[in-house]
């Protein structure tokens, strides 16, 4: 084993750290509850901030070569 530890100290310790990970994320997802709804209506474009503005730029040049 790694370091030098027992298989039962071992399996202890990965047992431990998965039962804290758990607990934390329970803790978290219970004070930050997460919006689950889905809007009626879809965002205008350009309100997300998830756009990838790279592309955004892209689309905006080819427009512009299309109308000229």
């Amino acid at each position: 084993m790694p370091a030098g530890v027992s298989w039962p100290s071992y399996l202890k310790m990965v047992a431990a750290s998965m039962a804290a990970m758990l607990a934390g994320a329970e803790v978290v997802h219970r004070y930050y509850r997460p919006d689950l709804t889905i809007p009626e209506v879809p965002p205008k474009r350009g309100e997300l901030k998830t756009e990838l503005l790279g592309l955004k730029t892209t689309q905006e040049q080819d427009q512009i070569s299309e109308q000229q």
